[in-house]
């Protein structure tokens, strides 16, 4: 069976009967697709006449947003892997605007490479017929591959046939949906879901003119869960803006970045309508507070229901939700490795770092377990101050021999004293101490290497600021929030709050580790789930040491 990257489902089923469709429908289209999967909604759309169907505007109606829904919800618990994308172009009232929604075919972000259908064939001799039609339409419709192909899913079919004849035809002429000339929604829209999807598909349904769109940015970003995950500003905007263009391009969008829970919305005199679920309806009821109090009139409320997300773990939300798909990247490979030909092949070895109270050592216990030789380099660091070595010698030359303590050890506390918030002093001792270190790590390697050893696991705090990670193959960083980190460090040293943030803030910062990270973990909930996540990290990690001696 053929695969292809990119396709259109042309949906030909009654609104009222589509609900019982959606789901084995994608299922079966994503036997044939396996990135992008564009949904075109044509009703009773007769592809076997003999003759040819021109698309044709269908008006927005309560049922069409029910449907919108229930395909991204649907989407989401059977084929998770697509993007599937709902097309409007061809959705609005008629009454004004030309007879044809497609004057010309519409470019679409992803070319199509297959076009698919739920048309039911009445013999299979209309096959040749059907496709060719289907294909002729489509492509009247948007710009397509030159060598479109076309698939009929109505095989996979046959078994809603029962199902179906027992759904009435509806009595009642199915209710227009109210819509405005401006609608404005706001969101993070961190990593496009289904859910963002659905919230972005039924605004655009409601919106007849302008859709005003504001982007969590910086301050509304504190408090969001594994923050330091969440695609740059730049990168979720132009996300959207491609997705947009593709559902409804006629569409004046506008997207501003929102720096308090308000924005724009509180003090635009043009919108008419908020887009809410049930989750945000109260922001949107104080949105309506704010506007009164500007002198503005209040917003139509229109709210959509959240989509439970089938796939949910202990530590995820029961909705489909950015923070769940972070938290899913944990131990997976978030960006390939550099360039490390430098490197012997074996051990493989992983540099894993982290700020203050992130767990890093508890994670390098569990990597140790699984099979990693594990290089503590703060232990490493004790080594080099020992008596007869030369960072020994070097120290006291450089801070003075009344470090001493009576055994003629280096008394580190009264080291740390003496470059405390001294940059310079700080700079001198690391350019004693680091070196020194990073010998004793390669001595360590070269010993596992010796002992046929896979994989060793470099539990370093400084690996970043100390410049070693040309030692490694791989960076992995431990992340945890800031309060979180404090409460742990005032636990485990007994240094008060004021003091833990000190040693935070003297550290590089979370974002900071994690823009060189390969791969990130957390720490932040229980000791089982953190093992489920290190489990998920080195069996990824063995998949890509057995591909690269593969590819040698």
């Amino acid at each position: 069976m053929s695969m292809f990257s990119t396709g259109i489902l042309v949906l030909t089923s009654p609104l009222h009967t589509l609900p019982l469709r959606i789901a084995p429908v994608l299922s079966s289209a994503a036997e044939r697709v396996e990135r992008t999967l564009y949904v075109h909604l044509h009703p009773g759309l007769n592809l076997g006449s003999g003759s040819q169907p021109r698309p044709v505007f269908i008006p927005p109606v309560v049922d069409l947003s029910t449907l919108i829904s229930r395909l991204y919800s649907n989407a989401a618990d059977v084929c998770g892997h697509l993007d599937v994308r709902v097309l409007l172009t061809n959705v609005r009232s008629g009454t004004t605007i030309p007879n044809s929604p497609f004057p010309t075919p519409q470019p679409l972000s992803h070319s199509p490479e297959v076009v698919l259908t739920d048309f039911p064939l009445q013999d299979p001799g209309q096959t040749h017929q059907v496709t060719q039609c289907l294909q002729r339409y489509t492509g009247h419709c948007y710009v397509c591959s030159p060598s479109l192909r076309s698939v009929l899913l109505h095989p996979q079919m046959m078994t809603l046939q029962e199902e179906e004849e027992g759904v009435k035809e509806p009595e009642e002429k199915a209710e227009p949906l109210e819509t405005y000339s401006d609608v404005v929604v706001g969101g993070t829209f961190d990593r496009l879901h289904g859910a963002h999807k659905t919230l972005l598909n039924i605004s655009c349904l409601l919106a007849n003119r302008r859709f005003l769109i504001g982007v969590c940015d910086q301050a509304m970003l504190k408090k969001k869960v594994l923050k330091e995950l969440v695609q740059p500003y730049s990168l979720r905007v132009e996300k959207l803006r491609e997705f947009l263009q593709d559902i409804r391009p006629s569409l004046q969008v506008e997207i501003v970045p929102l720096d308090d829970p308000y924005g724009v919305s509180v003090v635009d005199p043009l919108l008419q309508c908020i887009v809410v679920s049930e989750e945000t309806r109260k922001g949107g009821e104080a949105v309506n507070r704010k506007r009164i109090e500007n002198g503005l009139p209040a917003l139509v409320l229109h709210e959509i229901q959240l989509l439970k997300d089938a796939h949910h773990t202990e530590i995820e939300e029961e909705k489909i939700s950015s923070s769940s798909l972070r938290s899913r990247l944990l131990g997976t490979l978030l960006t390939p490795p550099k360039d490390t030909s430098h490197l012997p092949p074996l051990p493989y070895v992983i540099g894993l770092t982290g700020g203050s109270g992130s767990g890093k050592s508890s994670i390098a216990k569990r990597l140790e377990a699984l099979g990693a030789v594990r290089i503590d380099c703060d232990k490493l660091g004790h080594e080099v101050y020992q008596p007869g070595t030369a960072a020994y010698h070097r120290v006291l030359e450089e801070f003075g021999s009344d470090l001493l303590n009576e055994d003629k050890t280096i008394n580190r506390r009264a080291l740390g004293r003496k470059v405390f918030g001294n940059p310079e002093r700080l700079k001198a001792l690391t350019n004693i101490v680091w070196p020194e270190i990073a010998l004793l790590v390669k001595k360590r390697i070269s010993q596992a290497r010796e002992e046929g050893k896979q994989v060793c696991v470099m539990d370093a705090a400084v690996l970043l600021e100390a410049g070693w990670t040309d030692m490694v193959h791989e960076i992995w960083v431990t992340v945890i929030p800031e309060e979180e980190a404090v409460l742990r460090i005032t636990e485990r040293d007994g240094v008060n709050t004021d003091d833990a943030l000190r040693r935070l803030q003297s550290q590089w910062s979370n974002a900071k580790q994690v823009e060189h990270a390969n791969v990130v973990l957390s720490t932040l909930w229980e000791p089982e789930v953190t093992g489920k996540q290190v489990l998920k990290a080195w069996n990824l990690l063995q998949g890509r040491i057995q591909q690269r001696q593969e590819g040698q």
